[in-house]
């Protein structure tokens, strides 16, 4: 939606979304700590990007993205030391950005003697430990689904990336409280939904290269984490079913890859083997950005999704989409392109791909136009500036 190149707003019915109305607000930069424990993946490509595309000046406090549990749990004492040498260096922030992977009231109690107490801080909700799909055979653990609910608590204003999450989490909350005997303060969860707003992730939106017309077989592209609810059964089930029906297609598996990645990956890589193109993570963004740019076809059979990056960026780079009708895709697809691009079952994602392999193009213009607009770092950035301008007057 586009109402003039000072005003862009990627609002959508029911949904609360932060606008910037100017690039820059503020006659001077802020200084930003963006507090990021778990610093990898997806977590690390949202903090540069900021860093990189907005106006203000980003500290990171960070650590490595391992150990999930024990960051945090534990994580607030090294990042707690690394605030107290900023702030001996006389570097105070104007605004606080934290992740969902911190325990933030532990982390401002640490600081109780050394941050200004009236520093704003915004959490910023990735995702969230509450209604994340644990592994099978894991049984549910409310102690990190606590820490972000008392995160929130803590937090001036709490960010999400879509509002899929936003609602599934406020959702969640209170059946969270109720496993607690007593003072369970359920009468906070509508004031913290107040100060909730959705703020999306932004992507790297590089010049789009010619296709490669001479291509006639088209390619697929898995471009997701190698895990268990991302339920690679499903995606390789649809394409063992295409390869018996006869239809032509090469294959490209990227994605981060762990070294528990789910045994449908091996199983795949000997049956789909004449199939395959490309199998394994691209370590270099220019070799991704030309994998992403060769792919016709991007398609998602996720159990959990709570935005979607690497879905934009096929999208963005000129992609076709087939993906669910659940989870945070609908709101990443403009409703008029919904019939062509989202799914409703198992019968209908195979009828949509077999037609994309017998009728091969890429995504709709309006489509990959739309993309590169609304979640360009850029666009996104600017946002994220204006709302950390408002912040930091009070």
């Amino acid at each position: 939606m586009r109402s003039s190149e000072q005003n862009y707003s990627i609002a959508t019915k029911g949904r609360k979304v932060m606008s910037a109305t100017n690039r820059k607000l503020t006659d001077r930069r802020l200084e930003i700590w963006l507090i990021s424990p778990y610093h990898t993946g997806s977590h690390k490509s949202w903090a540069e990007g900021y860093r990189r595309a907005g106006c203000h000046h980003v500290t990171m406090l960070s650590m490595a993205g391992r150990f999930w549990k024990w960051r945090m749990q534990g994580g607030v004492m090294e990042l707690a030391e690394q605030a107290r040498r900023l702030l001996s260096q006389g570097n105070v922030p104007d605004v606080v950005l934290a992740t969902d992977m911190l325990n933030l009231p532990a982390w401002l109690g640490l600081l109780r003697r050394e941050l200004p107490p009236t520093t704003p801080v915004a959490l910023y909700m990735h995702e969230n430990q509450l209604t994340y799909p644990w592994r099978p055979g894991e049984k549910p653990d409310f102690t990190y689904g606590m820490i972000n609910w008392l995160s929130q608590l803590a937090a001036d204003t709490i960010l999400f990336n879509s509002e899929f999450h936003r609602q599934s989490w406020f959702e969640a909350v209170p059946h969270l409280l109720k496993n607690f005997p007593d003072y369970n303060l359920l009468n906070k969860v509508e004031a913290v939904y107040s100060r909730s707003s959705v703020l999306p992730v932004g992507i790297d939106c590089p010049p789009l290269s010619p296709r490669d017309e001479s291509a006639d077989v088209p390619l697929i592209l898995w471009n997701q984490r190698w895990e268990y609810d991302k339920r690679p059964d499903r995606f390789f089930n649809l394409l063992y079913r295409l390869h018996e029906e006869g239809h032509a297609f090469r294959l490209a598996v990227a994605g981060e890859n762990y070294r528990r990645a789910p045994q449908e990956f091996e199983e795949a890589r000997v049956r789909l083997a004449d199939h395959i193109v490309h199998w394994g993570f691209v370590p270099s963004k220019r070799g991704y950005q030309k994998l992403l740019q060769e792919a016709d076809l991007v398609i998602s059979t996720t159990d959990h999704e709570f935005f979607g990056i690497s879905l934009l960026e096929a999208i963005a780079a000129g992609a076709f989409p087939l993906l669910p009708n659940r989870l945070s895709y609908p709101e990443l697809i403009p409703t008029a392109l919904h019939p062509a691009c989202i799914y409703e079952d198992e019968a209908d994602l195979h009828a949509k791909a077999a037609l994309r392999l017998t009728e091969p193009r890429p995504a709709p213009p309006s489509l990959i136009e739309y993309t590169r607009e609304v979640y360009a770092w850029e666009r996104v950035a600017a946002q994220y500036d204006a709302l950390f301008e408002k912040m930091s007057k009070g």
